[in-house]
């Protein structure tokens, strides 16, 4: 879904068996059916949006490569199209799907969410590695948020109950993407506050986020609060500079160095003001976070330069495994937005020029960034789980720096993407299977 353009807040405006052989064989399809995908997933925690809002995009295939030039193992989607999910099969990448608006009424009733369940997502799980539902984008800031606002807590929750019924609820969260929109208040962060009107909505939300463990996604975009005050907010704090000075909470007296973790921070005080509990427990990511390469002559900083050092410093800022200022032990997660250029966005002109990529494969802008490359997921394990952390040494899974070129993935990279090893859960499944039979023989 597009990015919208936020309103101004201070610093950041805004899917029976009868016999004892039947029985085990069906023990054993089942666990075969429902077993997860391949283990290994990036140990980055930089992710990738990618949209299909185009006429002259490249096949679901043909992304592969691309994601293996940047080194990016954890993709957000958009719907559940069975093209896309069948390309991502074996391959390790971690996949956030998304359950469109247009389905949220569809999903809450539970009878509903079990069948667009059993039918969208469960047969793509012995391949394909899923680890997040996001329930609509952006529903209670966007065109339909008076239709589709009170039904997006009962969506989760049915969406949630089916996929526990499943007993896959360990494997797979269910969540939404908010608009940054949500906050009344940014600014300071420390002020951060969701807007009155909304915690009708919010409040119960936190609870079911706290209770399921689940993440408050919102959709962040440093860009907007430039572009709609470019005198009042300084570029290079928009762009995530790493020299720039930074800017000091008056209350907090935290230090914020760049303008997405104030965003982040200024979410995380709004979650404890409408919710102390929740704010416990409940983690902040970003779903959500680009700078557009091109737009209308009206549309200030909309270029490939500044494009190219948003994206590269959002992707060094999370590669390092930093927190924010407020939360300096929770490392930070962002999904860049997005893959492509989608030439059929609606709205201004920049919501058109947001991709990494032109629609042919050649890359928007050469990035100065580039992710290790131990931190893929092509063509070796890993053991990088739905909830990240951990390398396959051991470590922390975050990168710190340091290495040589020759170990970096380029942006203009493109080999073939191979499947990983280390396929257990299918050769257990299988063996389930010959034991079963084996044992009744007996």
């Amino acid at each position: 879904m597009a990015p919208r353009r936020l309103l101004r807040a201070g610093w950041g405006p805004q899917r029976p068996c009868g016999s004892r052989l039947a029985a085990a064989l069906c023990a054993a399809v089942a666990a075969l059916a429902l077993a997860p995908a391949a283990d290994a997933t990036s140990a980055s925690l930089v992710g990738i949006n990618y949209g299909r809002v185009g006429s002259n995009l490249p096949p679901p295939q043909s992304v592969l490569p691309l994601l293996e030039g940047l080194g990016i193992g954890r993709v957000r989607v958009y719907d559940a199209d069975p093209a896309v999910l069948r390309a991502f099969a074996r391959t390790g990448v971690e996949l956030v799907v998304g359950v469109p608006d247009e389905c949220l009424a569809a999903v809450a009733d539970p009878g509903g969410a079990a069948q667009w369940l059993k039918r969208s997502i469960v047969p793509f799980l012995q391949d394909t590695k899923i680890a997040v539902l996001t329930i609509g984008n952006e529903v209670l800031t966007g065109g339909n948020s008076s239709a589709l606002s009170r039904v997006l807590l009962p969506a989760m929750q049915s969406l949630h109950g089916a996929v526990a019924a499943l007993g896959l609820d360990k494997q797979i969260t269910v969540t939404t993407a908010h608009n940054l929109g949500v906050l009344g208040t940014s600014y300071p962060p420390s002020a951060g506050a969701f807007r009155k009107d909304l915690l009708p909505y919010l409040c119960p939300i936190l609870d079911y986020l706290a209770r399921t463990g689940s993440p408050f996604l919102v959709n962040a975009y440093p860009y907007f609060a430039y572009s709609d005050d470019p005198k009042g907010v300084q570029l290079d704090y928009a762009l995530l500079e790493p020299g720039y000075a930074g800017v000091q909470d008056p209350n907090s007296r935290l230090h914020y160095p760049n303008l997405l973790v104030a965003q982040v921070d200024a979410v995380y005080h709004a979650i404890a003001a409408a919710n102390t509990a929740a704010s416990r427990v409940v983690e902040v990511r970003v779903s959500e976070t680009g700078w557009p390469s091109a737009g209308a002559a009206n549309e200030t900083g909309a270029t490939p330069q500044n494009a190219a050092r948003y994206n590269s410093n959002a992707m060094r800022l999370v590669a390092e495994g930093r927190g924010t200022p407020l939360k300096p032990g929770v490392p930070l997660r962002a999904y860049v937005f997005a893959l492509f250029n989608e030439n059929l966005k609606p709205g201004l002109a920049s919501e058109r020029y947001y991709g990494l990529f032109k629609p042919d494969g050649t890359p928007a802008y050469e990035l100065s960034f580039k992710l290790p490359r131990d931190n893929s997921t092509f063509g070796h394990g890993g053991g990088f789980g739905g909830s990240g952390g951990g390398n396959a040494n051991g470590s922390s899974g975050y990168f710190n720096g340091g290495g040589n070129s020759g170990g970096y993935y380029d942006i203009s990279a493109a080999a073939p993407a191979r499947d990983p090893p280390g396929r257990w859960w299918r050769t257990w499944a299988q063996a389930a299977v010959a034991a079963a039979v084996l044992v009744v023989a007996v």
